[in-house]
Formats: structure tokens, C-alpha cells, sequence
């Protein structure tokens, strides 16, 4: 059985932690805001029985420093590139939830010839709208209200899953995890990582990156969506209208589920998943291809 080791590399001068677990074709999991490589933890170890995973926090994130300043979908999808080479990978199965979802497109956009197969979970980056929360964190003045209540955080997520458990409820898996990602908030260091890396991406007035405009070129690559039918942070209908935009992806809504299916059912995640695997091949680049995509959707 494969065993998970948390491993840190030093990458530009700066400490990157991430996950790490079986042999085999690579899964690279990029997990939300605020989360880190715990996001993943129900799934890493069956996922590392037939493959490499890795599980990497992102800058500013769990137990990596905080980036050089720039937390753009680009910046962040370079730095993963960067992890992939510096551990020998030459290729992936990108694996992204929420920011990670946004990430991995812009991965696949940037660096298509390591990419070999695009899995979005509950993504951002595939429509405005997103829950008035995040939208009131890009609010100046956030970093202090942030700051105030970070620190109980955990202690109120836990209070609520204990309350659910002793009247026979099962809690929302997600209920912990949310709370732990935001009580790590209280640091100086992740909260302004956090707000930056939010504000990259989402606005008062909602997200604010779209590949919607971008997703012609994952044509021949195969992609996988997955959402919760009860997601409170992004809406289903993101999914639904990306699957119809992308032909030949295959699109799983797990009833019942919010924000983190790999969380709040890991083993129907891990079974979707793996059969796509085992289903698809990964996706060869081509140059030219590639190029005829651009040209044929260009204007001139």
C-alpha cells in the first residue's frame, strides 16, 4: 500500500511543500484558496496505487512561503510547471479544484505539451458569478476582519461538526476543512497570500478570469468535470455550460455534494476518476495542430 510523505524542495530560493505518494504517470491535484494539499486527503492514497501524486501547496499556502508577489493564474500555473521539472516530470494529469480548476486551464493553455489530461473539480475561472463571501473578501478593508476572526475559526467549524454528529447527522465534510483553511489565515504571511491570490482572480463584482474564450483549445484532450449539485461557493451551471463548450468531456454531478466532492465523497471521486483514466489516453501535443486552432478562430 502506498504511503503519503509530505516532502519540501527549495524552488527560486523559496520553500515549496507538497504531497507525495505512489509510482507511476503522473496526477498533479491543485487544491482551492485558502486549502492546501489536506484538500486531497481522502483521495491521495487510492489514487497512488497505479500513479505518482502530487500534491503540492501553493505559494503562500499550507507549507510553502509566500510567492515573489505575483499570484496570477500564470504565475501560479509557471511555478507548477517549474516543481514538475525540477522533480524530473516531463508530464501531468492536471487535477484541479476551485483556483485550482482556474489554474490547471491556464496550465494547459501555457504549457499544453506536458499536459495530458484536464480534470476540473467545482472550477473556478468558467463563469462570474461566485458566493458574496469571496466577493467581500476583495473588499478594501478585509485583511483586518479577516484577522479577527481567523483565529476561532477552527474551533466554530469543529463546534458545528461535533453538533451535527451528536443528533445523528453526518457534517458536511467540507465544514472542518473550510475552517481549518481559514483559522490558517490568522498568519500575516498566508492572509495577505490569500488576499492577493483572491484578488487576482475574483472582484466585488465576482470572478473576474474567464477561459470561456479559450477553452476551443483543449480540443483532442480529455477532460473530465466534476461538481457538487449543491455547491454553495460556485454554481453547478458553470460545469454544465463548460461540458457543452468543450466536446468530448465528460461531465459527473454528484447529488448531494457541495464544494468539495473529493472530500465529501471521496470513494464515487476516486472510482469517476480512475475510470477516466482508464478510458482516455493522454493527449499528444502538436505544433501545428495547435497553431491551426489559433489561426482558424482569429478574425484576421
Amino acid at each position: 500500500m502506498s504511503t503519503t510523505h509530505i516532502k519540501t524542495l527549495t524552488l527560486h530560493g523559496r520553500p515549496v511543500s507538497y504531497a507525495h505518494a505512489g509510482a507511476g504517470p503522473v496526477l498533479l491535484l491543485i487544491h482551492g484558496m485558502a486549502g492546501d494539499f489536506h484538500n486531497w486527503q481522502g483521495v491521495i492514497e487510492p489514487l497512488a496505487r497505479n500513479h505518482t501524486v502530487i500534491a503540492p501547496d501553493l505559494p503562500g499556502h499550507g507549507g510553502s512561503a509566500p510567492g515573489g508577489g505575483d499570484y496570477s493564474l500564470g504565475a501560479l500555473a509557471a511555478g507548477l510547471r517549474d516543481l514538475l521539472v525540477a522533480l524530473g516530470h516531463e508530464r501531468a494529469t492536471l487535477v484541479g479544484h476551485s483556483l485550482g480548476g482556474g489554474i490547471a486551464m491556464q496550465f494547459s493553455y501555457q504549457f499544453p505539451e506536458m499536459t495530458e489530461r484536464l480534470v476540473l473539480v467545482s472550477s473556478g475561472g468558467l463563469g462570474p458569478e461566485v458566493n458574496p463571501v469571496l466577493r467581500a473578501a476583495a473588499l478594501p478593508g478585509a485583511d483586518r476582519f479577516i484577522a479577527t476572526t481567523a483565529r476561532p475559526a477552527h474551533v466554530v467549524g469543529s463546534a458545528v461538526a461535533r453538533g451535527l454528529g451528536l443528533i445523528g447527522l453526518r457534517p458536511s465534510a467540507d465544514v472542518a476543512e473550510v475552517a481549518r483553511g481559514y483559522a490558517s489565515l490568522a498568519d500575516p504571511d498566508r492572509r495577505a497570500a490569500f488576499l492577493a491570490t483572491l484578488r487576482a482572480v475574483v472582484g466585488t463584482g465576482g470572478q473576474r478570469v474567464h477561459a470561456g474564450d479559450r477553452l476551443y483549445l483543449a480540443e483532442g484532450m480529455p477532460v473530465l468535470i466534476i461538481w457538487g449539485a449543491r455547491d454553495p461557493i460556485i454554481p453547478v451551471h458553470h460545469g454544465e455550460q463548460a461540458h457543452e463548450l468543450m466536446p468530448g468531456s465528460r461531465l459527473e454531478i454528484f447529488d448531494g455534494v457541495g464544494h468539495m466532492p473529493q472530500l465529501e465523497a471521496p470513494a464515487r471521486f476516486v472510482a469517476v476518476l480512475q475510470q477516466f483514466l482508464t478510458d482516455t489516453q493522454p493527449s499528444q501535443y502538436d505544433a501545428e495542430e495547435w497553431r491551426a486552432r489559433v489561426q482558424a478562430a482569429t478574425d484576421a
